[in-house]
């Protein structure tokens, strides 16, 4: 049994392409099976996995909407093999993409149709959602087996997850009504800072009856450094304290599989 794992929050900064390429990294060195698509036309994926977005000839881009034109669906563009994964890359040519898909056929399952082909490939596909709440985000749920959730240990962050659950509401009503939580994660918590422990039992109080809340990942430059040379935390500094929270969410994930 495969899962297709979207990676979701409506709101920028809460590590979602950081978490993204970080579970992967634990899933593949557990031997599993890994696809990460960007689905975000910042191409932050892209880039901290070591492509140069601007000189990709073909993305995720092409795959879900080149047969407007061609009548003929493309094949998914897949970089294989970086770090023991494999990547769908992105660039901004993808913001386009929700200008064309609103008027497109099917657009609702553009991305579950370019994945199923090949989703038994994978042990797990892992989805790096835009920042919003638009048709990006939406087609990718739809794909989705599992939602899992990053959110800031920040009061505004925690505040506007209303409007998330609401988007999942909605997608789950009609669109997947399979769509599963696999469980939030709290993220660039500071434990010298009294709001993000605050924010942190909030989260806790709140979402544990609705999935689980995993250990929160630390705030730590080591990220953003990591990124900087391209590279999984793991790989960049295989002691770092944060690698203990990561593997705690894949020990959660592989029970899904």
């Amino acid at each position: 049994m495969s899962i297709t794992l979207a990676l979701f929050n409506q709101s920028g900064g809460v590590g979602k392409s950081t978490l993204t390429m970080n579970l992967g990294y634990q899933l593949a060195e557990r031997q599993r099976r890994v696809l990460l698509v960007d689905m975000d036309p910042q191409a932050s994926l892209t880039t901290f996995m070591g492509l140069d977005p601007d000189s990709l000839d073909l993305t995720l881009y092409n795959a879900l909407v080149d047969d407007e034109t061609t009548q003929t669906v493309m094949d998914l563009p897949i970089q294989p093999d970086i770090y023991g994964m494999d990547l769908c890359p992105a660039n901004i040519n993808l913001s386009a993409a929700e200008l064309v898909l609103v008027s497109a056929d099917m657009r609702d399952v553009r991305l579950k149709d370019a994945l199923e082909p090949i989703s038994d490939r994978y042990d797990v596909i892992l989805i790096d959602c835009p920042p919003s709440l638009g048709l990006l985000s939406y087609i990718s749920l739809v794909a989705a087996t599992h939602v899992l959730v990053p959110i800031q240990t920040q009061f505004k962050a925690f505040a506007g997850t209303n409007l998330l659950l609401n988007t999942l509401a909605r997608v789950k009503r009609r669109a997947n009504r399979k769509l599963a939580v696999a469980g939030f994660a709290p993220t660039l918590f500071d434990a010298r800072r009294s709001q993000d422990e605050r924010t942190l039992k909030a989260i806790q109080d709140r979402f544990t009856t609705v999935a689980p809340v995993y250990d929160p990942i630390p705030w730590s430059t080591g990220f953003a450094d990591a990124a900087e040379a391209r590279l999984p935390l793991a790989l960049y500094d295989k002691r770092h304290k944060a690698i203990a929270s990561l593997s705690s969410i894949v020990d959660h994930l592989e029970k899904l599989l």
